[in-house]
């Protein structure tokens, strides 16, 4: 899931860090009525200059405009981006402006999907659900950033909320038939979300660790709140994640969380809240994942915003504190697992599509993904292994304490670690940000010496400094050290030898991945991500039956972010681009013994309705293959297949993925020779 993180450049510019203005107060009484679609609003604003434009979405029209009582000439524009420009006349003194505007909004659209960031959404509003995106023209902007004021009134049966704090709360009663509610945002905001439906809202009163008092909320509908459990647990999991977080890093900023049910496919956190779709929030590990990210967010994107100038280090600092965190309590196998699929899913990307760290803004493909939150949750990792977990828990809490409310870079977040751990990071954070390959280091050579091993690291070309864990092994029953042992070194030449003061008869590398590093092939056995991101993958149909080989083509067009090329089996082998092999069960099978390829693996065999698997340890190029009952059950894969690109198999009855796993990691040894 991800906030909206596009915005226009001249807010961002305002709202950098050290900007010095006094922000606009937008206020807003918006009456909703979601079964006619119908929106009356009223928005007030201080305007100065000769004259106020601003946009609005074409079913709106402004109906009037005035200042202190005194109408004002109201010229409708052109329209561009399916948004319509209005041009109100000013008088010279200005004021503070209000204008009424009314319209039927468009219905809502269930083939629609919110989370593409880059996607112009309309406002939308209907009985079972109403979503007012920031910039859908659904009212008139300031052109600069603002804070807001929101008074909502709805029909008895709806319940509605912007991102903020919730000031006042009226519900229906004999004396007033609807909803009312205002809401608060004191900050710079640079746009504002509406979000309306025939909302169950239950409640949790929950005082966090520093004593003050916060509302939790569900507004679930009526089938998701009848759910057992289910509202209760969204409560105390967000209740518990606030908990957590205000302890670790500082006071909660808003006066409360909602967790609310949207109509369609969406994943948005925003200030005080997260506007998650109806069907995921079903799912039983968004609780114990998902949620607790989009908690978070409330301290980094929305608490303390990015600096998009600089990068966005949010996505990767949450990820650290959310994701990897959890799995950390878990297990360290489940970290370890988790690291293992950050350096795998970057080993996916080509190396023409790697950038460094400080140009990613937002994700919008795999490649994003890998460097945006996996590379950069790394870079937290390594920064607490090397300055420790004390100080790097002081550098989270002065961060916060400098920069909420505030638009903060890499180097605001290097500036607080800096005091906290009283050392130069100037070094670290350059090589991480700055630069898009990884470190290529490997153990040249082990010996044994007198006073213990002597171990010899090299790096390829232009060297980083690195904090190396290494792994001295040796057998039971030998003299000296018996089992593990292990020893931190800094490295930062091309080669260098080091004197561990134990014998062994083994060396390993960083065996628990906790450096950022390029690994080898043999070391990163092929995920579906690979597939994924292939810059000019291949595909090759084995079908001759119409609807199969037209369910195959459109697989691969929902798979790969680049259109395939199609080919046959005589040139399988031939390039170094991935192939993909689609077919029916028997199909497959002979197209594996006919080119000397392993055969369908135990993992996933022939479970389910269908299978996807890749090949490890073949030379040439890498293969993939899809294996299919019948046309339906390979046109099923469509929708669920491209998210599994951290996965090296999967077995799928319909749509529905029943088994999945990666194949093991090799890390190899390297013998201390005498």
């Amino acid at each position: 899931m991800m906030r909206r993180w596009l915005l226009r450049l001249s807010l961002w510019l305002l709202l950098a860090p050290g900007a010095a203005f006094a922000l606009p107060l937008l206020e807003l009484d918006v009456k909703l009525d979601p079964d006619r679609r119908r929106l009356e609003a009223s928005a007030s604003l201080p305007v100065s200059g000769p004259a106020f434009r601003f946009v609005l979405h074409p079913s709106l029209a402004v109906q009037r405009a005035e200042i202190d009582g005194k109408a004002l000439r109201v010229r409708p524009g052109n329209s561009a981006n399916d948004l319509r420009e209005w041009r109100i006349e000013l008088p010279s003194a200005g004021g503070r402006l209000r204008v009424d505007y009314a319209g039927e909004l468009p219905p809502l659209d269930r083939q629609r999907d919110h989370r593409g960031v880059l996607t112009a959404m309309p406002p939308m509003a209907s009985a079972e659900g109403s979503f007012l995106p920031a910039y859908g023209g659904w009212y008139p902007h300031p052109g600069q950033a603002h804070s807001y004021r929101v008074h909502l009134s709805l029909p008895a049966s709806q319940r509605g909320l912007v991102p903020g704090n919730l000031l006042s709360e009226s519900l229906p009663s004999a004396a007033d038939a609807r909803y009312r509610a205002s809401i608060d945002f004191p900050h710079a905001s640079d746009g504002i979300e509406l979000m309306a439906g025939p909302w169950i809202m239950r409640e949790k009163r929950h005082r966090l660790p520093g004593g003050e008092e916060v509302a939790v909320r569900t507004l679930f509908d009526a089938e998701l709140d009848a759910t057992p459990g289910l509202s209760e647990g969204y409560l105390e999991d967000a209740a518990r994640y606030l908990s957590r977080y205000s302890a670790h890093i500082g006071p909660y900023p808003w006066r409360g969380f909602s967790i609310v049910a949207a109509p369609l496919p969406t994943g948005f956190g925003m200030p005080a809240l997260t506007y998650i779709g109806r069907d995921v929030l079903k799912l039983p590990f968004i609780r114990a994942t998902s949620l607790g990210h989009e908690v978070l967010h409330n301290w980094w994107g929305n608490g303390v915003r990015i600096d998009p100038a600089q990068g966005n280090w949010s996505e990767g600092l949450t990820t650290f504190m959310a994701d990897y965190a959890y799995r950390e309590d878990a297990s360290p196998q489940a970290a370890y697992e988790m690291r293992l699929s950050w350096l795998r899913d970057a080993a996916a990307v080509p190396a023409a599509e790697r950038k460094p760290l400080s140009a990613f803004r937002y994700r919008t493909h795999a490649a994003g993904a890998s460097l945006g939150y996996g590379k950069a949750a790394m870079l937290f990792l390594m920064l607490r292994d090397d300055i420790g977990e004390q100080a790097f828990a002081r550098g989270i809490r002065l961060f916060w304490e400098r920069q909420r409310f505030r638009a903060a870079s890499w180097d605001d977040l290097r500036s607080a670690f800096e005091q906290a751990s009283g050392r130069s990071l100037d070094g670290f954070f350059a090589q991480w940000l700055q630069r898009a390959d990884g470190p290529r280091v490997r153990i040249a050579a082990a010996r044994s010496v007198a006073g213990g091993t002597e171990v010899t690291l090299e790096q390829e070309g232009q060297p980083y400094d690195l904090r190396l864990p290494l792994q001295l092994q040796r057998e039971e029953g030998k003299a000296g050290m018996a089992g593990i042992e292990l020893h931190v070194v800094r490295f930062g030449e091309r080669r260098r030898s080091f004197l561990l003061k134990s014998p062994a008869d083994a060396v390993r590398l960083d065996p628990d991945l906790r450096v950022w590093r390029e690994l080898d092939a043999a070391q990163l056995p092929p995920i579906w991500r690979q597939w994924i991101a292939a810059r000019a993958p291949r595909l090759v149909v084995l079908s001759a039956d119409g609807r199969t080989a037209e369910a195959a083509r459109a697989l691969a067009a929902a798979l790969f972010e680049n259109p395939p090329k199609e080919a046959d089996l005589s040139g399988l082998r031939e390039g170094r681009e991935p192939v993909l092999l689609v077919g029916l069960h028997a199909e497959v099978d002979q197209a594996l013994a006919r080119t000397g390829l392993p055969a369908r693996p135990a993992d996933p065999g022939t479970r389910g309705s269908a299978q996807a698997w890749t090949i490890p340890g073949i030379a040439g190029a890498p293969v993939a293959v899809v294996s299919a009952a019948d046309a339906e059950a390979l046109a099923a894969l469509s929708g669920p297949l491209p998210h599994y690109g951290g996965q090296s198999w999967l077995a799928f009855e319909g749509r529905r993925a029943i088994a999945r796993g990666a194949w093991p990691a090799l890390m190899p040894a390297v013998p201390v020779r005498p």
